[in-house]
């Protein structure tokens, strides 16, 4: 049981970092105008980029360069990867609950 309790509880922070870059990955790809496999490929790399040692910095800086151009800020961008950052943890939260069920 202590295996277990342990092996979810590091299993989350990985889990909510990958969901946190994610879903600011598929919002930066709409604003970018990507689409389907296009939005979803962009947002992947922001995930794996971020398990490659990337800080939150370094993901943001690379949203905000590519989104510039649209004239989003890098605050605006700032703000949408907090908001993200707790829908994600809402979401793995429900998502805790209803295993627990």
């Amino acid at each position: 049981g202590f295996e277990a309790k342990f092996a979810h509880d590091e299993e989350l922070p990985f889990k909510a970092a990958a969901r946190s870059n994610k879903l600011p990955g598929l919002w930066a790809a709409g604003q970018l105008g990507l689409s389907g496999d296009a939005a979803a490929a962009y947002a992947t790399a922001l995930v794996t980029d971020n398990l490659s040692n990337q800080t939150i910095n370094e993901t943001l800086s690379k949203v905000s360069s590519d989104l510039a151009a649209k004239g989003i800020s890098r605050e605006q961008v700032a703000q949408k990867v907090q908001e993200c950052l707790h829908q994600a943890l809402a979401q793995l939260a429900a998502e805790a609950s209803k295993a627990g069920d």
